[in-house]
């Protein structure tokens, strides 16, 4: 008889799966991520004024757009449950209501996102940014229903477990934009070839419209693929074959799963958006080593968020087909894998916590301070982790309201006060709102992790497998 691997056979399987599904989403959200600090940077080599306005915009724009794109994500456990359950037949019609709501979404979004400049001067934002910003946000919000559409394509194709078509897209899509970003920010005449287009310099608010081409680029290349590939699971499951009009019934099943998700993305991103306002008055030092530290911990949470999302995919399968001991097991090597991960992240960020801020700041100060508040993060990496992966297993469960309620809780209910507290009304400094922050990933952690041992029991008296108390 030939030796299995060091680890079982339904182990080793399950964690082959992961990983190859979690790689490619980890680059895709990376790519993703990069097609902010290009414009970052892009538009920081204009002015500094445009760099104020396109960060601005950008700081506005994103919490309301992954509310947006939240909500569609309950394309994935939908759709990942009818694999599960082999109904592949399904497929094509979740896939279709799915775009019927990301459209429904994308005209809301457009009309709020283009609201959002009205915060400007309440917020205190200087006149002469303002327009830079105004002008960022719309520009930016032309791409909102292809990136809607895409979102449905992305998840229909990942729950297809063909990650690497997305992966592919989204690196392309981030190289392009380079080049799109320097036609809109000096106009043609910086490429000679393209001088008939007679297009103005935008300054930082060109970085907008280049995001909204490349965004529209990526759906076309997205759909495009998905609907002339040979894949045999693509070919089975067109998702524009006998295309459905708007079903009451499964855009409400879809809303009720996705609101929750939507809102539980935007609950924490907001929390530590306030988290720079919370700062602001001791400084603008204080507030840029706060920053600095923020983008080294939000690049690290990309690896257990990643694996999060591959989590959701499986469980969903799992879920479907109402397998509880595969769920199980996927569960617990999920978890496995992302605390690893944070473990190693914790101990770079413990070895590298004075090298790393001196990649985002020359200022000794900054510097200084951040290297400081790398400690806090690397207090909340492992609870980050744990939370983010709970909240994958539970939506590819199709429990998204509770833990939307406990999310609610943990950064509105305890983070942003305790925050506000520590900073204003004690010594701590900026150290108070890291202390807030981890404080509220904790309690998140025990609170998701409880709701998901409760929902085990549930499923596993719902399916027969535990007699009734």
């Amino acid at each position: 008889m030939p030796a299995l691997p060091v680890l079982s056979l339904p182990v080793y399987q399950d964690l082959k799966q992961l990983v190859l599904l979690t790689l490619p989403i980890l680059i895709t959200q990376i790519c993703q991520s990069g097609l902010s600090l290009i414009d970052t940077l892009m538009a920081g080599q204009v002015s500094a004024l445009d760099l104020s306005g396109v960060a601005i915009g950008a700081g506005l724009w994103m919490p309301t757009f992954l509310l947006l794109v939240g909500i569609l994500i309950s394309t994935t456990p939908l759709i990942g449950e009818a694999i599960g359950q082999e109904r592949t037949d399904k497929v094509a019609f979740i896939t279709q209501q799915s775009l019927w709501l990301a459209l429904i979404v994308a005209v809301i979004g457009f009309v709020a996102v283009n609201q959002l400049h009205y915060l400007f001067t309440p917020m205190g934002v200087p006149a002469n940014i303002q327009p830079i910003a105004k002008e960022f946000i719309f520009g930016i919000s032309l791409g909102l229903p292809a990136v809607s559409l895409y979102t449905s394509l992305r998840c229909y194709t990942e729950s297809l477990k063909r990650p690497l078509v997305v992966t592919i897209i989204s690196v392309l899509g981030l190289l392009l934009n380079i080049p799109f970003n320097y036609l809109f920010i000096h106009g043609s005449d910086a490429y000679p070839m393209l001088s008939w287009l007679n297009l103005p310099a935008m300054g930082g608010a060109g970085c907008g419209y280049a995001s909204a081409v490349t965004l529209w680029l990526n759906l076309l290349l997205l759909a495009g693929y998905i609907s002339w590939s040979n894949d045999p699971i693509f070919a089975n499951t067109r998702f524009y074959r006998n295309f459905r009009l708007p079903d009451m019934s499964q855009l409400m099943k879809q809303l009720y799963i996705g609101l929750p998700i939507g809102f539980s993305i935007f609950f924490e991103v907001s929390a530590f958006s306030l988290a720079s306002l919370i700062i602001s008055p001791l400084g603008e030092i204080a507030v840029a080593s706060h920053q600095v530290t923020l983008t080294i911990s939000s690049q690290m949470f990309m690896f257990p968020f990643s694996v999060a999302m591959a989590l959701t995919i499986i469980v969903s399968n799992r879920y479907g087909a109402h397998d509880y001991v595969g769920l199980k097991r996927i569960k617990l090597l999920g978890v496995a894998v992302a605390s690893g991960i944070a473990l190693v992240t914790i101990i770079a960020t413990i070895i590298f916590h004075q090298q790393l801020p001196s990649l985002f700041s020359d200022n000794a100060d900054v510097i200084a301070q951040a290297s400081v508040l790398l400690w806090f993060a690397t207090l909340y990496q492992l609870f980050d982790a744990w939370q983010v992966n709970f909240a994958g297993i539970l939506r590819g469960l199709q429990d998204t309201r509770v833990p939307m309620l406990m999310t609610l809780f943990c950064y509105w209910g305890v983070a942003i006060p305790l925050g506000t507290y520590l900073v204003r009304y004690t010594d701590m400094g900026a150290k108070g709102v890291w202390i807030a922050l981890v404080t509220a990933l904790g309690l998140a952690s025990v609170l998701l992790g409880s709701r998901l041992w409760q929902q085990q029991k549930v499923l596993k008296r719902q399916w027969g497998l535990l007699q009734p108390v």
